[in-house]
């Protein structure tokens, strides 16, 4: 999986689709992999898709004022949000909740290896996530 943390900027996956967000100045990323999660019905959510959907819920929050954590891994990202202050919209962050529920549900890869690991670090953390798109 390429991750050395239980935070959404902890893995490859996560700092490459960030990386993308240099090429856009809206939530068309944002959208587009929250789109792949809900296109996934009731299948098996691969892992690669959950990853870069809670970057993109990390995106939202960020966006928010609740960052809850910056890094090295988020510097990009962070600054990206500086740069387009964007409000996120209600729709927007009720797919960011759904997003989240559908990551953590049973048909979910990445919950299924985090659980082989530090599965309850891993909850934990995204359930911060959660708490900040709320907040």
């Amino acid at each position: 999986m390429g991750a050395w943390g239980v935070l959404a900027f902890d893995n490859d996956e996560a700092c490459d689709w960030a990386s993308d967000l240099d090429d856009v100045d809206d939530l068309s990323l944002v959208e587009a992999a929250f789109k792949v999660v809900e296109d996934s019905g009731g299948d098996c959510l691969d892992a690669h898709d959950a990853t870069d959907a809670l970057a993109a819920c990390e995106v939202l929050a960020r966006l928010r004022g609740e960052p809850g954590y910056n890094n090295a891994y988020t510097e990009g990202v962070d600054a990206w949000v500086a740069a387009h202050p964007i409000d996120p919209q209600p729709r927007m962050l009720a797919r960011a909740e759904a997003v989240i529920a559908r990551v953590l549900g049973k048909k979910s890869e990445l919950r299924e290896l985090w659980d082989d690991g530090v599965g309850a670090e891993w909850r934990e953390a995204v359930d911060d996530l959660r708490r900040r798109l709320r907040a």
